[in-house]
């Protein structure tokens, strides 16, 4: 296990051993992380650990290796069904599976399940991915939110948002089937102009991760507030209204302190009018939110100034969407 890997309390003497009554090994293998989970009867989490190695990390194609290091004691003596999830499904990970055409469900996943042999005669079941056809031929991927989609309970017609580097917004038909999504590079596109722009210069470093006063904070939700209004309503002119974070701080009209939130407000309302523009039928759109607390509050406040009503999935989506298509796919006892 390496230095960055976290492991949950070993049992106390004569506490159950999770091993002994697990029904599923459930990896959430992403860019930058991995969790492992055991899933009792039922899909509960008996155990959770997680390392930095995600599939970045992994030098060589040594994924077996990665995946032992953090659970090669839980593997030594328990011999049930392994899935992963995310983007150790990608063409630079373990195995690249194949993407789904939307609109798909949780049984279609559990029918196309990529299998990797591993050592001992063992099984790896990898979900594949989502892909989505616009009409005008352009498609959009996504690699581990659909497992995230599939166990947050949405109904159909409800838009499920999940924030990040590439901000997925998707619309939901019956029986959980995804049936059309759009990526949108806000968070990555954050960071790019904070860090390699001059729009990030006047911005103190690690600011966004400082203690703040009272009074700073409200000027940080204000600005960010500004920002939001000024990205929903001049979405088309993105490119012109972000200059603005520069004149702003240079002339005083907004604190430095709080120019990385006018920024980000300024991306999230333009992706929030870009996304309304996505939605069709005659109901107003409803939002769920799924991910991160503290973007998915950002976000909520971001949709409640354009008048967007939102509500936030109950957490560890993840896991009970790997239960569901575990179970879809005959995996579990």
């Amino acid at each position: 296990m390496t230095a960055e890997s976290h492991r949950t309390p070993e049992p106390e003497f004569g506490a159950p051993d999770p091993t002994a009554c697990a029904r599923l090994l459930a990896l959430d293998w992403g860019t930058s992380q991995l969790r492992a989970r055991l899933l009792g009867a039922g899909g509960q989490t008996l155990a959770l650990r997680q390392s930095a190695m995600g599939i970045m990390a992994v030098q060589g194609g040594a994924f077996e290796d990665a995946l032992q290091g953090l659970c090669g004691d839980w593997l030594e003596v328990w011999d049930g069904p392994i899935l992963a999830s995310g983007m150790i499904g990608s063409r630079q990970a373990w195995v690249e599976a194949p993407y789904l055409s939307c609109p798909a469900g949780p049984a279609d996943a559990a029918a196309q399940l990529t299998r990797v042999a591993m050592r001992k005669g063992r099984l790896l079941h990898v979900v594949p991915g989502l892909r989505s056809q616009h009409a005008d031929g352009r498609h959009d991927v996504m690699r581990g939110e659909e497992t995230q989609i599939w166990g947050a309970d949405l109904g159909a017609g409800e838009c499920v948002v999940l924030p990040g580097t590439h901000s997925k917004w998707a619309w939901l038909s019956g029986q959980s089937q995804v049936e059309r999504f759009a990526t949108f590079m806000t968070g990555e596109l954050f960071g790019v102009l904070v860090r390699h722009s001059i729009l990030g210069r006047l911005m103190p470093s690690g600011a966004d991760r400082q203690a703040v006063s009272p009074a700073q904070q409200l000027e940080r939700d204000q600005t960010f507030d500004a920002g939001v209004n000024l990205g929903w309503s001049e979405a088309a002119a993105l490119t012109h209204i972000l200059f603005s974070v520069r004149t702003a701080g240079l002339l005083g009209q907004w604190p430095e302190h709080a120019l990385a939130d006018a920024l980000s407000g300024m991306l999230i309302g333009a992706e929030l009018a870009a996304a309304a523009r996505f939605h069709v039928g005659g109901r107003s759109m409803r939002v769920c939110l799924l991910g991160d607390a503290q973007l998915c509050a950002r976000y909520q406040r971001a949709l409640q100034l354009c008048g967007i009503v939102s509500r936030i999935a109950e957490a560890d989506a993840t896991a009970r969407g790997q239960w569901r298509i575990a179970r879809a796919a005959g995996l579990l006892p």
